[in-house]
């Protein structure tokens, strides 16, 4: 008839699924939120780049025209390059955040777009040394327009 044993094991192996599964949502939760945050702060490894977000908090918070270089003629840069440049920005700005890295169609070779600690913008100029050489305010001083474009806020 009935059997409290075979209840009772039923019962177990429930309690036993339901938590299989709880712990299968949060760790699956874990890892959409990892990936996400890598997806937001960098590309497959193939492509040898990465974009110039400091951190998974960063990653929240973007500048003008994101993480991708805006330019034409302005390329991103291989994540072993980007990091020391990003370490580099930090250090010239503390409390800052980067949120792009780029090669500079102008005056540096490299630069790192960030927002300080009080919200406004700057650009990290370095040489070919990945040494910082200025600070500017803005998004860059003095590059000049791409190739058939006028200067911002022209017309071409």
């Amino acid at each position: 008839m009935y059997d409290s044993t075979e209840t009772g094991g039923r019962k177990k192996r429930r309690v036993g699924a339901v938590g299989l599964l709880a712990a299968g949502a949060i760790i699956g939760g874990v890892i959409a939120s990892t990936l996400s945050a890598s997806a937001a702060s960098s590309t497959p490894a193939a492509s040898g780049s990465t974009a110039s977000t400091s951190g998974g908090s960063d990653a929240t918070r973007r500048g003008p025209g994101g993480a991708q270089p805006v330019r034409p003629d302005e390329k991103r840069v291989s994540s072993g390059t980007a990091a020391t440049l990003r370490a580099a920005a930090l250090k010239a700005v503390p409390g800052g955040t980067v949120y792009r890295i780029e090669t500079d169609a102008g005056d540096g070779v490299y630069e790192a777009h960030m927002t300080k600690a009080d919200g406004s913008l700057v650009t990290v100029k370095f040489d070919k040394n990945l040494t910082v050489t200025k600070v500017e305010s803005g998004m860059g001083a003095g590059d000049p327009a791409p190739a058939g474009q006028g200067a911002p806020g022209t017309a071409a």
